[in-house]
């Protein structure tokens, strides 16, 4: 799938494209999307009176995850997560897919807390980011997530699990199940895959015990998507810019003039750009890469070049970009900045009540 279609479909599939072509194409795909709800429904039927096997780990498990293809925000809240409880003397090990690494599908330790083990090319570049940016958090991949717990417990010692986008990882059970939702648009326009955004259909939305609302405005009002299930909101800001290559960090919103190329190989880098807009930078150009980019010469090239196109003095990414870029722009990495997003949480309050309740900690 093209970056360019890609953007045409996720438009289309939240609903913001409404002409008549549009509303064509969709009516084209829904026969397809009946087929795969009922599918998702029949799947989660067969787990539930057991006609497929779900094991449980010896340690608690907290799965985050979505209900929505793309970005809701998954790795900056399973950071915030494991940062509270590292804080809090728990070892927190990670189980991720390692989507997009060399070694998917292989169940391997990336990070024992103390050394990092993979490169991002192998592991995948969320597993990588989560390794490199909470210190003491430990970090597996697999595609059996229960097989990568196992190998965690016999090498690692875990007190506990967070499962990165296990929401429909029905083959792991979990003590606790984080649903994260994009507040802008929670259910997409309503479809399944492939006329719509959903993963599966909405009542899986019942098997959350927390929502988490991300992109909330700051003080958005709470929003009650799902019933009584307990529910808050969360924004992500950027407070400062990493250079590449290492050394001070600019802090933000900066008097920063320079001219600046915004690039990025996420799910929605509109956000991303809107975002460095909204902090006074001045965008001269935007480059747009597929989600999961695995970056080489050829897209360092690019960069440089639109740099020189536009008379950029920096370019700035996303951490998750950056952690791929490290020794391919080692020539430009002194003008390459990283944006470091914080996870701001409103009223918190349920979150830490859920993590409370299942560790049995006092507040």
């Amino acid at each position: 799938m093209t970056d360019s279609f890609s953007a045409y479909w996720r438009d289309l599939a939240n609903g913001n494209r409404t002409s008549a072509r549009d509303r064509l194409l969709i009516l084209c795909l829904m026969p397809f999307s009946l087929t795969y709800s009922f599918i998702q429904r029949l799947r989660a039927i067969f787990y539930r009176i057991g006609m497929l096997r779900s094991r449980r780990l010896p340690r608690p498990v907290v799965s985050i995850g979505n209900i929505t293809v793309g970005g809701t925000g998954k790795t900056p809240v399973t950071a915030h997560i494991a940062r509270w409880l590292l804080q809090r003397g728990y070892r927190v090990v990670v189980l991720s897919r390692g989507y997009g690494g060399s070694l998917e599908g292989q169940t391997v330790v990336v990070s024992d807390g103390a050394t990092i083990m993979m490169s991002p090319r192998e592991c995948g570049d969320e597993p990588f980011l989560l390794a490199s940016t909470v210190p003491g958090v430990m970090v597996v991949i697999g595609s059996d997530r229960y097989a990568a717990g196992l190998l965690a417990i016999q090498q690692l010692a875990p007190d506990l699990f967070l499962l990165d986008d296990g929401f429909q990882h029905l083959r792991l059970q979990r003590d606790l199940n984080i649903l994260l939702m994009d507040h802008r648009h929670p259910y997409g326009n309503g479809w399944t895959l492939p006329a719509g955004l959903l993963r599966e259909p909405l009542r899986a939305v019942q098997r959350a015990d927390l929502i988490i609302h991300t992109r909330c405005p700051q003080d958005a009002p709470a929003v009650a998507l799902a019933g009584n299930i307990p529910s808050c909101n969360a924004r992500h800001r950027i407070i400062d810019l990493l250079p590449l290559s290492g050394g001070n960090p600019t802090p933000l919103p900066s008097p920063d003039t320079r001219k600046v190329l915004a690039f990025a190989g996420i799910a929605e880098p509109t956000l991303f750009f809107d975002e460095l807009r909204s902090l006074g930078l001045d965008l001269v150009h935007t480059l747009r890469f597929p989600d999961h980019t695995t970056y080489a010469e050829a897209e360092v090239t690019a960069i440089l070049d639109a740099m020189n196109q536009y008379g950029a003095e920096v370019a700035i990414t996303t951490e998750k970009d950056g952690v791929k870029l490290k020794g391919l722009a080692d020539d430009i990495g002194g003008r390459i900045l990283l944006a470091h997003l914080e996870l701001v949480i409103d009223e918190p309050a349920p979150l830490l009540n859920s993590l409370r309740n299942l560790l049995q900690i006092k507040p």
